[in-house]
């Protein structure tokens, strides 16, 4: 599936320009939708940094022109964190129904806390923004010790463990996001 999608990057004629700047081979997932509402089919991709980097993994984002050319957006580097060498952290992205982004990291297995971190990436006023934020935890030691957390970053309500949670709703560019802003919003941190 990867060396497919990677196959059929290299057919799209805006593509050239990031493979200048970025190996496909590096590319670690992949996902299509309409980001932008305007009827044509976007790209968001996952990037692993180079080899021997001690960055997160970069996300690209695609935009259909009128003339229906995916165009580079932005480049977000360092930005979610995921690796490779071991099963069970991985992170991803996926299209949502709505049109919005959904990108998930995760720790299933390393440690004694294992956590899943989910941001919902939205396009408004021409940048994309982190709508959503969710996260849940537990402790392989201690099945009391859990965490269930969905907050909407852009109204600021949300709930923790099934309890309200409020706070002043924001427009966080997915550029200046930092995962500590959604686990102070849970309780987390």
């Amino acid at each position: 599936m990867r060396v497919c999608l990677i196959s059929a990057l290299f057919l799209l004629p805006s593509f050239a320009v990031a493979a200048e700047a970025m190996d496909p081979a590096r590319i670690v997932s992949a996902a299509t939708g309409d980001w932008n509402k305007d009827g044509a089919s976007d790209l968001a991709l996952l990037v692993a940094p180079a080899e021997g980097s001690d960055e997160d993994n970069a996300i690209y984002l695609y935009l259909n022109s009128d003339v229906g050319k995916l165009t580079l957006n932005s480049v977000i580097p360092d930005k979610v964190w995921g690796q490779f060498e071991l099963y069970g952290q991985a992170p991803s992205v996926s299209a949502l129904p709505n049109g919005s982004i959904q990108i998930t990291s995760h720790n299933d297995a390393v440690g004694r806390e294992r956590w899943e971190q989910k941001l919902t990436i939205a396009y408004r006023n021409g940048d994309f923004v982190v709508a959503g934020y969710t996260f849940s935890s537990y402790d392989t030691l201690d099945p009391e010790n859990t965490l269930q957390c969905d907050f909407n970053v852009l109204n600021g309500k949300g709930t923790t463990n099934g309890k309200p949670i409020a706070s002043k709703g924001a427009t966080v560019l997915l550029k200046n996001w930092r995962d500590e802003m959604g686990q102070k919003a849970c309780g987390a941190g």
